[in-house]
């Protein structure tokens, strides 16, 4: 059974060495909090007068392997042998264990799917000794759909992949190694930097956009051979597992153009070992990676680690090994933090210039037509759990205030008028062209306003932002002037209620000095884009980094 369609998420097994005369035999089945565990009674095999035991974790999809391996108690010679307790978990929870347990409550041998979860371990005294297996990262979908797609013929990039054309499954980043490698081969093969981050991001919001489907949903519509079966991130060795589990099965798995990132399942020592288990935790290490794992783990549906094609790896499965795409684990790191942020949910005041100024022509449009398509699209990628609203300012837009509210704040699938607060603010976001207003621009006032605003919204599960975007500087004589808005800000600043401004200047002739000030009095950032096509760029890399 493939690990997107299993609950179980450890079991521990503790093999007896084996014995003349077996006297007894306890199998005990405890199930707590979705847990299983087997435990057997441990003996001492032939010729061992001394057994030390030590504690081996290895991810589920090895459980049996490692099991089967290491069933025998390993000679030490002068009549020591070395026994080993199995358990199989999950690599999350290890890292948990790694940071929160000690001494006993710890493997002395753990084996995870990928090297990013020893990064992700911290400080944790391990040393890496070889690898048990690796297994390439594929995308699994049904042979219909590869077909339809023309991957069949002509595997696309990662980044095509993942654009959103066809819907993905996104495991769970914090659990799957599959989900994050795939995220890094996008990185990696748009050649890292800002502009690879912006697309991992907008992959992971486009998913979360999309029609909302599990991975197990995912591997089933591709099981069936469904034509419209989304993408799912996942192993090779579990497209075989899956394939070999049942009678019928149409999940191929599709080999992206650049190569593709490996889980390479890495042997760690974990601690340092006393004297009398030194040679113990050394036995079972040159077991895991001996021959007999090399072509036990051939038969389970891994590679080794040369990359040799699996035992009968069956249909939809290429013998080759394809090329193996790096994946740096720190910078996954970094991305996993950020991805994390962008995971809570986000209330976004976004309030827009419609001073005159913005009908300067820019690219094939105008900067008020830009700034609209810009704010269009990251509309379509901001989550249905987000809350949004728009202002627009200019001079005295209405009586003496110099903002006018266009949409309150409310959350993207909330219901207004019939629709959706996500359509109502498209509409308001396609009017701005026509709202442009002569005169000039009241900056100051509306910054203090939209802050002041979305203070009083404020949602403590929710990261709050004013987005102020301007192609000029405050003309408002008669408002507050920048001296006092600033010290007003950090004034009123709330730390149980922080709002921050992310500010963007459009265009040569926007106060970037202003807005980098006004930004930093409430921990936000600004941004500049001279080159008014650029923002849209300029835009979602603003609110990935909010």
């Amino acid at each position: 059974m493939g690990r997107h369609a299993d609950t179980t998420s450890a079991r521990r097994v503790q093999r007896p060495a084996p014995v003349a005369l077996i006297v007894a035999l306890v199998v005990v089945a405890l199930v707590a909090g979705g847990v299983v565990w087997w435990l057997a009674g441990s003996g001492s095999g032939d010729g061992c007068e001394t057994t030390r035991t030590i504690r081996v974790t290895v991810a589920p999809e090895l459980g049996d392997v490692a099991q089967e391996l290491l069933a025998e108690p390993q000679d030490l010679g002068g009549g020591a042998c070395a026994a080993a307790e199995v358990t199989a978990q999950e690599p999350l929870q290890t890292v948990g264990d790694l940071g929160a347990l000690g001494g006993s409550g710890l493997p002395q041998v753990w084996v995870p799917d990928s090297f990013l979860w020893a990064v992700r371990a911290g400080d944790a005294p391990l040393d890496a000794s070889g690898s048990m297996a690796t297994s390439p990262v594929v995308l699994g979908t049904s042979s219909a759909a590869a077909d339809e797609l023309g991957w069949s013929a002509s595997p696309p990039p990662w980044s095509q992949a993942l654009s959103g054309a066809r819907p993905v499954a996104v495991p769970d980043l914090a659990t799957s190694a599959e989900g994050v490698a795939a995220l890094a081969a996008v990185r990696s093969s748009l050649g890292g930097g800002d502009a690879a981050d912006n697309a991992v991001v907008q992959a992971v919001l486009a998913a979360r956009r999309g029609p909302s489907v599990t991975p197990a949903e995912a591997l089933a519509a591709a099981q069936a051979g469904d034509a419209a079966a989304p993408l799912l991130p996942m192993s090779e060795q579990e497209v075989i597992s899956v394939n070999r589990g049942a009678e019928d099965s149409s999940l191929v798995a599709v080999y992206p153009a650049e190569g593709s990132p490996a889980l390479d399942y890495p042997v760690l020592r974990v601690g340092s070992p006393g004297d009398d288990d030194r040679a113990a935790v050394d036995a079972v290490v040159r077991r895991l990676t001996s021959e007999a794992a090399r072509t036990a783990v051939l038969d389970a549906g891994f590679r080794d680690a040369e990359g040799t094609a699996p035992t009968d790896p069956g249909p939809g499965v290429q013998e080759e090994a394809p090329e193996v795409l790096a994946v740096d684990g720190e910078q996954v790191t970094d991305l996993l933090a950020e991805l994390a942020r962008l995971a809570a949910p986000s209330r976004l005041l976004t309030v827009m210039d419609v001073s005159q100024s913005m009908e300067a022509p820019a690219g094939d449009g105008t900067r008020a037509t830009l700034m609209r398509d810009a704010a269009l699209s990251a509309l379509e990628l901001l989550p249905g759990n987000a809350s949004g609203g728009i202002w627009a300012f200019a001079y005295q837009l209405q009586g003496e205030q110099d903002w006018i509210e266009l949409a309150p704040i409310r959350e993207m699938d909330a219901d207004v008028d019939g629709g959706t607060q996500r359509e109502f603010l498209a509409e308001q976001f396609e009017s701005l062209p026509d709202r442009l207003s002569p005169g000039g621009t009241g900056l100051f006032d509306t910054a203090l306003g939209a802050v002041r605003a979305a203070r009083e919204q404020y949602d403590p599960d929710a990261v709050s932002s004013v987005v102020l975007i301007t192609d000029g500087t405050n003309e408002d004589s008669s408002g507050i002037p920048l001296d006092e808005l600033l010290q007003t800000l950090r004034d009123e600043a709330d730390p149980q209620r922080p709002v921050k401004v992310i500010g963007v200047a459009l265009g040569p002739d926007a106060d970037i000095a202003a807005l980098e000030q006004i930004a930093s009095a409430t921990g936000g950032a600004a941004y500049s884009a001279v080159d008014p096509t650029d923002l849209q760029d300029v835009l979602f890399d603003a609110l990935r980094q909010r």
